[in-house]
């Protein structure tokens, strides 16, 4: 919303204070600057408060606004005075202002920065973080505006706003004074406010999805009058799936005597249903969505899924009509999924939801899913449903242009119906807050992830989000750190998905391989070899093995504390006849079950070669076993989900739980309890048993489980920054070097640092680079070589040739004059002038390792640190590893030991091994740099030569600009793409 003239005549409408937020109970609301043309919704808001809500506003009876409160409530300089509102359908629901106070409480303008604040939420809408989510912003506003402190004077008998105060964070100081509360805030982001700020969004996203897949109520607006047609199909399969709401069809074409269709009531618009509409699934043209939309929002539809397309997939205009759609929606407090999307589907057994164009609901089961493509929705859906897997829930998103797969992460990381979230991405909107997200996520249950589009360097049709300029290997990276157990194919997630929800986690990579085909036992054991796992000798139990040989055989393994998984390997048996036999593979299947149930828990997977009966046994042993439930410790693993009672093929994956399994439902209770899947004496439920038919598929699933498991173990203690780091580095000099080199007015390009000023830049956080001395002439070579003392080197810093040593830019170990005279003669001989070449002299360092570092910020990614050994490993292989800013000692440790080069920094063949502690420092050191300091946007510290002892920074450039914005630092909002 634009001003009007008179509204700021010193600074334009702030239209970057404007905010989609969502409040506590899941529902949106639009946060933005009040202007002059607010007045009449200002007085319409102020009628529907309370006089209770009055009295605590304005300490006294207040029961209208007077004009010259209404003049001064809605005229605002937006620097001494701001006023924001909360709205929702266009009207106020909540007000904040802030107005610039001196020592004396007298209003006041800049430097002062002490500002009284005051907050007014109407009653109808209290209890829903109105308030909570105001102060976050209106205390970003300030803090932009150069305020450091709130006061605000409050009622003791105002609770509410005084828990909004305190419950937010921030370092307060109370007192009471003529009979109020005195309250100071200071505004200074504490870890504490984040913290709280971060938990608000969490539950508050998590809600807005759980409404959407656990509706009370679902209109369908769009279903056809005859069959066919996606709206008609969306309808059939909520029937058929047993939606435990109601259902209405709805369909602005209906007859006027039409009063159902299938067996629902039929309207002709929402106006006509009597009764509340918690969710709308909108099936008609893209023309007609708005008039849906705003059908829906006059008449309180808590959230929409829009399958119509004619979006962004089509273009720029098609791109506009997206936003103005998701625009649309939030105004009525509405989430969107899609549009362009496939549908929603949640199998728990109090909501049965199928609002989608799958023709057929998966089973119930702990795998929560979720697509950006409709395509590839299907294909998972089907995929899963062959191999008997069943699913929690499942959001196909479409265009996502509202909810995505941050949303997703959300609502996983509390759903109990949930064990594993599997994820197809085909952009990230907000990598910062995906990895923040996964990270905690992936601490209590693991997320997979396939990332489609990894090479285009464009998003796909419909994804209106920023493009990540990172290459593909550094996205993965980045996720491995976050606890994301990143796969190629969604053939792979599906894999890995099966084990991680029917199978406790690893202990370690330790395999016992035991089956009754030493061939396939072989293939499996190169396999783990490959994998980066520590197989054993596999044990061929012959083809003459019996499923009670199996079973025994798998009970010795699994009870062997020198193993951690099992993989059973399994072919046919051969009859006396010298014909495969076919048909024990319900026998296996039960025999293999039996051995699981009374022993530790330890991962099981099976393959098998066309086993008659095995992959129908195992999918549907276990239609009826209930799911356990997850601990919170890593020796206890949830099982899966129910199988589907379709069999799947022989040449895929399937799962099973042993039907009539032995133990009670106490002890189960008793061992999740416990944190623990057994107890001495008690049978243990057992979990599914993934089947796979190829080794390598299974062997690659298990890797995956293994490397997730350590993770795991190591986020539990999560790693520091070290202390002499504060002691060591001059935060306050540095930012002052930077505002001198950036200046008052700096370029929003940046600019490159001069050698000396990035030697001072970095030398204020510890990182010393090795001088170097300008040769424009032999004689000024000399001059230099003995200012830095023999032996010297020689190097030109002409970018075409700059640490090309194989092109003879580079001359080391120059002893003396006479060595120094004939290198510069040889460099401008077959190189070219000095004037070209640019050359410099710098002392020698010790022998050691060439290795490069860099820091860099990406602007969708956030700031990261890359490692790697100088020259063609990093160059021509990009052998190079990288962690997200800020980085701990573990993440230092695990980078210099994550590249495919380590052992080179580690005694390779004979060789002295070198200062890796020093290394890490140094990793250390420029990660709290550009954590510190955002302007520093890029540094390349190269070579750096680490000796067995210490290391020595031979280059370094430095990039200074006005830092990108930090939208994960600031307060909560929605993304507008």
């Amino acid at each position: 919303m634009e001003p009007s003239p008179e509204q700021s005549p010193h600074h334009a409408y702030p239209d970057h204070w404007e905010a989609d937020v969502v409040l506590r109970d899941g529902g949106t609301a639009r946060i933005r600057p009040i202007t002059t043309d607010d007045a009449e919704r200002l007085v319409s808001f102020y009628e529907q408060v309370s006089d209770e809500s009055k009295y605590y506003r304005f300490f006294a009876p207040y029961p209208r606004l007077s004009d010259r409160d209404v003049h001064r409530f809605t005229h605002h300089d937006y620097v001494d005075r701001v006023g924001l509102a909360v709205t929702i359908g266009g009207e106020f629901i909540g007000t904040v202002r802030y107005d610039r106070i001196n020592d004396q409480g007298r209003p006041a303008s800049a430097p002062a920065d002490e500002a009284e604040v005051a907050f007014l939420v109407q009653d109808a809408h209290q209890g829903r973080g109105v308030a909570s989510a105001l102060l976050e912003h209106i205390a970003a506003v300030a803090r932009e505006r150069g305020i450091r402190r709130f006061a605000a004077e409050v009622l003791p008998a105002n609770n509410k706003m005084i828990k909004v105060f305190r419950d937010a964070g921030y370092t307060q100081r109370r007192s009471f004074e003529d009979g109020s509360v005195h309250l100071t805030l200071d505004l200074e982001p504490t870890e504490k406010s984040l913290a709280v700020q971060r938990g608000r969004e969490q539950r508050a996203e998590a809600r807005s999805v759980q409404r959407l897949l656990a509706p009370g109520s679902v209109a369908v607006i769009g279903t056809g009058r005859t069959p066919g047609g996606v709206g008609r199909t969306v309808l059939r399969n909520l029937l058929a799936a047993g939606f435990t709401g109601r259902t209405y069809a709805v369909n602005r074409a209906f007859d006027e005597g039409l009063t159902t269709l299938d067996g629902v009531p039929a309207h002709r618009s929402l106006g006509e249903i009597d009764e509340q509409v918690d969710l709308a699934v909108i099936a008609v043209p893209a023309h007609r969505v708005p008039e849906a939309v705003a059908d829906c929002g006059e008449h309180g539809v808590q959230g929409l899924v829009v399958l119509s397309a004619g979006y962004a997939e089509r273009g720029s205009a098609g791109r506009e009509l997206q936003r103005e759609l998701v625009r649309q929606a939030r105004s009525y407090g509405m989430r969107i999924i899609g549009p362009n999307a496939f549908g929603i589907i949640n199998t728990a057994e109090s909501v049965r939801l199928n609002a989608s164009l799958a023709p057929e609901s998966p089973a119930r089961g702990r795998i929560g899913l979720f697509t950006q493509s409709g395509a590839i929705g299907i294909a998972l859906l089907s995929g899963l449903h062959r191999r008997g897997a069943g699913l929690s829930s499942f959001i196909s998103a479409g265009n996502r242009a509202d909810v995505s797969g941050n949303d997703f992460l959300q609502y996983s990381f509390e759903d109990q119906d949930t064990d594993v979230a599997l994820l197809y991405l085909e952009s990230l909107g907000n990598p910062r807050k995906f990895t923040r997200l996964a990270r905690r996520t992936a601490a209590v249950k693991p997320v997979v992830v396939v990332k489609g589009a990894r090479h285009s360097g464009t998003n796909p049709p419909g994804h209106a989000v920023p493009v990540s300029r990172i290459p593909d290997a550094t996205v993965s990276a980045l996720m491995r750190q976050a606890g994301v157990i990143r796969v190629d194919t969604v053939t792979e997630m599906v894999d890995a998905g099966l084990l991680l929800a029917g199978q406790p986690l690893p202990a370690g990579p330790r395999v016992a391989i035991l089956g009754n085909s030493e061939s396939l036992g072989l293939l499996t054991y190169d396999a783990c070899l490959a994998e980066g796992l520590r197989p054993r000798p596999p044990r061929d139990l012959t083809t003459a093995a019996s499923p009670q040989d199996f079973k025994d055989a798998l009970a010795e393994a699994l009870a062997d504390g020198t193993c951690d998984a099992v993989i059973v390997t399994a072919i046919p048996w051969v009859g006396e006849d010298g014909e495969a036999e076919t048909g024990d593979g319900e026998v296996l299947a039960a025999a293999l079950h039996g051995a699981a149930a009374k022993s530790p828990a330890k991962p099981v997977a099976v393959v098998h070669v066309e086993i008659g009966g095995l992959a129908e046994a195992l999918a549907a042993a276990s239609s009826t076993a209930a799911p356990r439930t997850r601990p919170t410790t890593l020796a206890a693993q949830p099982s899966g989900p129910p199988a589907a009672t379709t069999a799947p093929t022989p040449t895929e994956p399937a799962t099973v739980e042993a039907a009539g399994a032995a133990g009670t439902e106490e002890a189960v209770e008793a061992a999740a309890a416990s944190g623990t899947e057994e107890a001495d004496g008690i049978e243990r439920t057992p979990g599914r048993i993934p089947a796979y038919p190829a080794a390598e598929r299974a062997v690659r699933a298990l890797a995956e489980a293994v490397k997730y498991a350590q993770w795991r173990r190591q986020a539990a203690t999560p790693g520091k920054v070290p202390e002499f780091l504060d002691e060591t580095t001059d935060e306050p000099g540095a930012a002052a070097l930077i505002d001198a080199l950036l200046g008052a007015t700096p370029d929003p390009r940046g600019r490159p640092l001069t050698h000396d000023e990035a030697r001072e830049l970095l030398g204020r956080y510890g990182i010393p680079v090795r001088p170097t001395l300008p040769a424009p002439d032999p004689e000024t070579a000399v001059a230099a070589a003995a200012r830095l003392g023999y032996p010297v080197a020689l190097k030109t810093t002409a970018p075409h040739l700059r640490h090309r040593a194989d092109l003879g830019g580079v001359r080391l170990d120059l002893a003396d004059e006479d060595a120094l005279r004939r290198a510069y003669g040889e460099f401008t001989e077959l190189l070219g002038k000095p004037a070209e070449l640019l050359p410099v002299v710098q002392s020698m360092a010790p022998r050691g390792v060439d290795t490069v570092v860099r820091a860099s910020i990406d602007a969708a990614a956030g700031a990261i640190l890359s490692f790697g050994l100088a020259g063609a490993p990093s160059e021509l292989l990009g052998d190079t590893a990288h962690r997200l800013v800020p980085a701990t000692d573990r993440d230092a440790a695990e980078l210099i030991r994550s590249i495919k080069a380590a052992p080179v920094l580690f005694g390779w063949r004979g060789s002295a091994p070198v200062d890796t502690p020093a290394l890490e420092e140094l990793l250390l050191r420029l990660s709290r740099l550009v954590d510190d300091h955002p302007e520093v946007v890029s540094v390349a510290l190269e070579p750096v030569v680490v000796a067995p002892q210490g290391l020595t920074v031979l280059g370094a450039s430095v990039r200074l600009a006005p830092p990108p914005p930090r939208g994960d630092l600031g307060p909560r909002r929605l993304p507008n793409y």
